[in-house]
């Protein structure tokens, strides 16, 4: 096929859509199932009347072949393991008994059974259910799901594509099994996995399926020769299979490198690849690769993991190029949707001038729709919405939004010495112990305690303006009064005021910083059913006025036990926004920590002895290739020195991580200077705590004994257990003992049962302690 011809035949699509509905139905549904409210029935009638309107809204957008597959009740990657029969052990009861309660017993857990680890997806903050395998493991198809949703898409009329987690990145992903040596590798596996695959594609060819995308990100991260090996052959030997549809291979979230040649010899139909991160770099290696003969090139040129719109001239040269590549060039996004909004427009309290600067994906799926339409008719076709593209972006690059010369003066003159703390940490220990007189293996929370329906009811009837400002801080006055009764009473020695003013870690923030805009409707999935508003970082960053210092300052004046400070850090505002692109994030980085350096300054001013501030976000906005690491590490580290640098030495700073792959990012922990952290280690048990010790970290961790993320009430023993282990890696002096991560989706029964039983883990602990040393 020519170039001509190939951009004739260019046609639009994108990898996945956002699940939720644009008032978060599939939320409401499954939680409303889980509470017995809702019935299995009406859950699976809610689930495909919104895979029936996404279908709907992806096709009057103008696009030509729309995903299945990519819907789910929990995780895209947890279907995948039922798909190919990867069920734990522990789980199978469950599953015979009721697919769906035991699907949901491996993402949650039960009492009895605990659910599979949880983990970011890349570099994103969607977290997947981790795959648990080993060397008995026993694969089986169960292509139901997947073959249901293609007839379904098939039946309403529309082109339909199937998409699955690839076989390599799936055994890439997975762990191994608890019992079984951590040193099996699971791609070792992928023998016994590809006939399941080629099972469930046959099925699905026989359902109508014209083609199937098999997913393979792993392969944009670095990568050994055997792991490349086994790429090609998982598409050699799916290519080879009989009875088989079309095979599209999609990668995202960054540069192929060497897999691109891999790929492009293998023996597929088609190569989906993204162009936005580091979409030259793919482009070069593409073409120095020798291009795609033959071959389906899906061009990933709309960004599917930011908000701003398009820029339309730039894409279209982007895809005019790959026309001589590849034998048939389509468009899309780099990658899912999921990781954006749904609809823009559903912001109507944006300004006008701002929302004109903005995409998420309704209107992704319309830009998708204008290039494609540009690529095969023309420029001239769509002559107007380039126009307007370009008013659009001249608009945003003009703004005085985007540019505060005080800001930037005040980041330029930024000193080394500003992101030190005066004393070395030996130093700092004694003071800070003389001055908190805390027992050995202190208790302590993450920050959040319940947002009960009271909270978020009376949050809305604010808003509405059914419930005055008075009305509203004595309600939160309640709650904080409330909360630290319960830690006084419970034992708990570092309290916390609960942040029931605060509707989300990042957002609460970003409503307060110049620069920042927040959304309503701006629903984006984390996990599961919870969703959070990932603010718009549009502009120079600056703080008008303190934002915790009142509330954590009110809860310190009922208690003569430390409360902490809460904020989060600059690189989780980052990384839980939508972060500008016109400038490199370490530059936006340290605007966001002098902003937070000031709430830090006034906090111990106030009073304020222990001061937490949360990077959860700085392992998973590590760069997917290794050579990227040392520069994000650079300013992320010195961005978190930055916000913390300036205080006594008596005064204590904790951070906090949860649900991320510490062993990578163990020399940036330690360099962030901390006084104490607090980490997730129950589901992964205790892993992290070695990690630390084998590296030789010297500060004090709290390495978590209660999963949050599970309705499951850890008992006094299965705390001390995991404190037990603790202890065979981090000495007792330097010990903390804490949830894994913040209580805010939890109700409160199950909230104080389980801290009340680590309190008694705690005490246990001193006990036995204290009787060895005697």
């Amino acid at each position: 096929m020519t170039a001509k011809s190939a951009a004739a035949a260019a046609r639009g699509t994108v990898y996945g859509y956002p699940r939720q509905g644009q008032h978060r139905e599939l939320k409401k549904a499954i939680e409303g199932y889980w509470k017995g409210r809702v019935t299995a029935d009406a859950l699976e009638e809610t689930a495909r009347g919104l895979r029936r309107a996404h279908w709907q809204q992806l096709a009057d957008a103008g696009l030509h072949e729309l995903p299945t597959g990519d819907f789910s009740y929990y995780d895209h990657v947890l279907d995948t393991s039922v798909m190919v029969g990867a069920v734990p052990e522990r789980h199978r009861t469950a599953v015979g008994a009721d697919a769906l309660d035991g699907y949901f017993a491996m993402a949650r857990g039960t009492q009895d059974v605990a659910p599979l680890e949880m983990t970011k997806w890349f570099d994103t903050n969607y977290h997947y259910l981790v795959p648990e395998l080993g060397p008995d493991t026993v694969f089986t198809a169960d292509s139901g799901k997947q073959v249901a949703e293609l007839t379904e898409a098939l039946a309403l009329g529309h082109t339909a594509r199937p998409v699955l987690v690839g076989p390599v990145t799936y055994l890439l992903l997975a762990k191994p099994a608890p019992g079984v040596a951590a040193d099996f590798d699971p791609l070792t596996l992928l023998d016994r996995l590809l006939p399941v695959y080629a099972e469930v594609l046959a099925d699905l060819r026989a359902a109508g399926a014209e083609w199937v995308q098999l997913d393979e990100p792993a392969l944009v991260q670095d990568r050994t020769p055997a792991e490349l090996n086994a790429a090609a052959r998982a598409c050699r030997e799916l290519g080879s299979a009989a009875d088989r549809p079309k095979l599209l291979v999609a990668s995202y979230f960054g540069r192929l490198g060497d897999a691109l040649g891999v790929l492009a010899k293998a023996p597929v139909e088609g190569l989906a690849v993204d162009f936005t991160e580091s979409g030259a770099a793919n482009l070069q290696d593409l073409a120095a690769a020798g291009g795609l003969p033959g071959k389906r090139l899906v061009a990933g040129v709309v960004n599917g993991r930011n908000v701003w719109i398009n820029d339309y001239e730039k894409s279209l040269s982007t895809l005019g190029t790959l026309l001589g590549l590849a034998d048939r060039v389509d468009v899309s996004a780099s990658c899912s949707l999921v990781h954006v909004p749904l609809d823009a427009t559903a912001e109507r309290d944006i300004d006008p001038q701002i929302a004109r600067w903005l995409a998420f994906a309704r209107q992704k799926t319309r830009e998708i729709a204008v290039l494609a339409r540009g690529l095969a008719r023309g420029t001239e076709a769509i002559a107007g919405e380039l126009a307007a593209n370009r008013a659009d972006l001249a608009s945003r690059a003009g703004s005085a939004l985007t540019h505060d010369p005080a800001v930037r003066a005040r980041t330029a003159a930024v000193a080394e010495a500003d992101g030190r703390r005066s004393q070395p940490y030996a130093d700092r220990t004694a003071a800070q112990r003389a001055h908190l007189g805390l027992p050995l293996l202190p208790t302590t929370t993450i920050g959040s305690f319940p947002q009960t329906t009271e909270l978020r009811t009376a949050r809305a009837d604010l808003r509405a303006g059914r419930l005055d400002t008075a009305g509203y801080e004595d309600r939160i006055k309640d709650e904080i009064r409330e909360v630290l009764s319960f830690q006084e009473k419970a034992g708990i020695d570092v309290l916390v005021h609960g942040e029931p003013e605060r509707n989300d870690m990042v957002q609460y923030f970003a409503e307060q910083l110049t620069g920042y805009l927040a959304t309503r409707h701006g629903w984006v999935q984390s996990y599961g059913t919870r969703y959070v508003r990932p603010p718009v970082l549009a502009g120079d960053i600056s703080r008008p006025e303190p934002m915790t210092v009142r509330w954590t300052t009110y809860a310190q004046s009922l208690t003569e036990r430390p409360v902490k400070g809460m904020l989060t850090g600059p690189v989780t505002m980052l990384a839980w926004s939508f972060v500008r692109d016109d400038q490199p994030l370490g530059h936006t980085a340290r605007q966001v920590a002098l902003a937070l350096r000031d709430e830090v300054h006034d906090l111990e001013e106030a009073g304020t002895s222990v001061i937490q501030v949360d990077e959860p976000a700085l392992r998973e906005t590590l760069p997917l290739r290794a050579a990227e690491h040392t520069a994000y590490l650079d300013w992320a580290t010195e961005a978190f020195r930055l916000t913390t640098g300036g205080v006594r030495p008596d005064t204590q700073i904790h951070t906090h991580m949860c649900y991320a792959e510490f062993g990578d990012i163990v020399q940036a922990i330690d360099a962030l200077d901390a006084d104490v952290i607090s980490l997730e280690a129950a589901r992964s048990h205790m892993q992290v705590a070695r990690e630390l010790a084998g590296h030789g970290y010297p500060r004090e961790a709290g390495p978590g004994v209660y999963d949050i993320h599970s309705p499951r009430v850890p008992s006094a023993e299965e705390a001390a257990a995991l404190l037990r282990k603790g202890l065979e890696a981090i000495p007792a002096e330097r010990l903390w003992v804490n949830p894994d991560c913040g209580l805010k989706t939890r109700a409160w029964p199950e909230t104080r049962t389980s801290l009340e039983n680590l309190v008694t883990a705690a005490r246990r602990l001193r006990e036995e302690l204290a009787n060895g040393a005697s």
